[in-house]
């Protein structure tokens, strides 16, 4: 059984920004997914994918925290350039909602799977480059800041949508 004191977060960079999800939301990690674009769709809605039988709406994490596009890879240079393009990355399963509804997330890259006590989080909502209605927390790791997505108040607008 787990620890209720326990934090488990997954964390990921979209952009310049590192942010983290509850480990128990995160059903899959999978390498970045080409999905087929569904028509009259929101923006943030890169399309659907097939995962083992399963159609899955996969969500641009960069258009869904409002960072700027990523440049394709070999462009952009500096901190953050190239690695971010379109073809490359990773495509995170998320458990969103109380139906558990399935969405997938396109992430730059997979940064770490971290486990501590709550104590270490910092529940305010602010945290420049981000809107505070999507931050559960803030915490450090190594130095560098990072969000705790609200995954919930995040993804369950798209699937309204």
């Amino acid at each position: 059984m787990s620890d209720p004191g326990v934090v488990r977060l997954l964390l990921f960079r979209v952009g310049r920004l590192v942010c983290a999800a509850e480990a128990e939301r995160v059903r899959e990690i999978l390498p970045r997914l080409e999905p087929t674009r569904i028509p009259g769709a929101p923006p943030v809605v890169a399309g659907v994918v097939n995962v083992r039988g399963t159609l899955v709406t996969v969500v641009e994490g960069w258009r869904a925290l409002r960072q700027p596009e990523p440049q394709p890879d070999g462009e952009g240079g500096g901190e953050g350039g190239g690695a971010g393009g379109r073809g490359s990355g990773t495509t995170v399963l998320l458990e969103v909602g109380a139906g558990k509804k399935v969405l997938g997330f396109t992430v730059d890259e997979v940064v770490d799977l971290v486990s501590g006590g709550g104590e270490g989080l910092d529940r305010r909502q602010a945290l420049p480059g981000i809107d505070p209605t999507l931050v559960r927390a803030v915490g450090r790791r190594a130095g560098q800041l990072f969000v705790v997505l609200d995954t919930d108040a995040l993804l369950t607008p798209i699937l309204s949508s």
